[in-house]
């Protein structure tokens, strides 16, 4: 039998003004922007949030703090890179990830390809192993009003050498 691990995460940002917006490490063309000390790319949190709650290793926040003027604006493709090093670290790899972005716009299934490619490019697996998907929430709740947008990721790891 494999030795598996299973991790969830979420996370939520709020749309400003002024703020340029990344999902999935792409810019999106759009009015408003992620508001957050990163780039508050919601996709790739959640992501990272999945891949440390796999293997009991807190959350995002425990291992780069926005207290931390290192991550300021940073990319966060960066930390998702450092976050998979990790997981490598402690013997394990990505089996494969699934993503929902929760956003009443703009519009994301033109970007959705670009996404699975970087994702999986970080993750050093195949574009199979990469489901992204969008939905809205027909008007109900934070991102149902365009306040903000939402992403949900579960990543399934693999113990090396299983």
């Amino acid at each position: 039998m494999q030795d598996i691990r299973i991790g969830h995460g979420y996370d939520v940002h709020r749309l400003e003004e002024g703020r340029r917006l990344v999902l999935g490490g792409v810019s999106i063309p759009f009015e408003r922007g992620l508001l957050g000390h990163s780039d508050a790319d919601v996709l790739i949190h959640a992501l990272i949030d999945a891949l440390l709650g796999a293997l009991a290793l807190g959350d995002i926040g425990a291992h780069f703090p926005d207290t931390d003027g290192r991550y300021a604006g940073i990319d966060s493709r960066k930390l998702l890179r450092q976050a998979v090093a990790l997981v490598h670290g402690k013997g394990w790899s990505v089996g494969n990830v699934d993503v929902t972005v929760c956003a009443e716009a703009p519009r994301l299934s033109p970007y959705i390809g670009q996404m699975r490619r970087h994702l999986a490019d970080d993750f050093g697996v195949s574009l199979d192993a990469v489901s992204v998907k969008a939905t809205t929430e027909e008007g109900l709740g934070v991102t149902g009003q365009g306040a903000g947008i939402a992403a949900t990721a579960v990543a399934l790891l693999v113990r090396v050498g299983e």
